[in-house]
């Protein structure tokens, strides 16, 4: 696209034009960081009574995040019931408090990580490991600026003294560099992309995951579990963790504002998360009040 779109939707490359008739939609799944959020990072309020409609409708939301599940599960307390949470970029699928999926880490793998991250430091470079498991996330880094940053997105969080003596099944291994992550700690990484995802998923986090798992994977075995089509899943995703789910939907939506090759992947572009995108593109294309 050669201009950002505002006030309309368009779509994106030679995708042809939104059909004028409501779609059939069963499964609608949204990341939430430059996504669904708004710019000071919150849910927009007219999301609420747009979630009670597709629940009338029976259609069934679900937000698929690089976030911890207990942070999700907060996030959409007063919603919850019934919504299918694809947490830590699609390692965690959870519904209800049960568990319907996980891709665990091998520790050894994770152990691995953390000594690069460690190395990593020692070099110079600001950056520091949130190991997640499925009881917690850890840190052994514990500068309020550091711990700040981890805490807006694992709700569960506990510091300790050594990451590699922490006994939990763990599912991914988080990495945030004060820097940009695509400059320095990615690279770092680099050796592991020959066997497992390192997965850049925002400016400043990478995650390292088994090379089985990503939000598409998961949105794959949620679509078969469910009966429910590509074409009648509506995806939106803004960055490189998103690529895989987008391929699963016919409709899929790059925000925008999202990255380049986003853009590139998806059939369509939303308007960016600052300008209700997510809702604006859901009520357009099923024909609901706008919010």
């Amino acid at each position: 696209m050669s201009s950002t779109p505002s006030s309309l939707l368009d779509t994106a490359g030679t995708t042809p034009e939104l059909p004028s008739d409501p779609v059939d939609i069963r499964l609608v799944v949204t990341d939430m960081d430059g996504t669904l959020l708004d710019g000071d990072g919150r849910i927009p309020e007219g999301l609420w009574p747009l979630l009670a409609e597709l629940r009338r409708r029976g259609v069934l939301f679900s937000p698929a995040s690089g976030r911890q599940y207990a942070t999700l599960a907060q996030q959409f307390a007063d919603a919850r019931d019934g919504m299918v949470f694809i947490a830590e970029n699609g390692t965690y699928v959870v519904r209800d408090g049960a568990e319907l999926g996980s891709d665990p880490l091998d520790a050894a793998v994770a152990h691995r990580v953390v000594a690069t991250t460690r190395r990593l430091a020692a070099d110079g470079v600001d950056v520091g490991a949130v190991l997640c498991g499925k009881r917690s996330a850890y840190v052994e880094r514990t500068d309020d600026a550091f711990v700040a940053e981890a805490g807006r997105y694992y709700a569960l969080l506990e510091t300790v003294e050594d990451l590699t003596a922490v006994e939990d099944e763990f599912l991914k291994v988080a990495l945030f560099d004060f820097g940009p992550v695509e400059r320095t700690t990615a690279p770092a990484l680099k050796p592991l992309t020959a066997t497992h995802q390192v997965v850049v998923s925002g400016r400043h986090w990478v995650d390292v995951m088994n090379a089985t798992a990503n939000k598409g994977a998961a949105l794959r075995r949620l679509q078969q579990e469910l009966d429910v089509t590509p074409a009648q899943t509506l995806v939106f995703g803004d960055y490189l963790n998103d690529l895989e789910m987008l391929d699963m939907a016919e409709w899929s939506f790059a925000m925008a504002n999202a990255h380049p090759e986003v853009i590139g992947r998806a059939r369509h572009l939303a308007p960016p998360n600052t300008e209700n995108g997510v809702l604006r593109t859901i009520t357009r294309l099923l024909h609901l009040p706008t919010p």
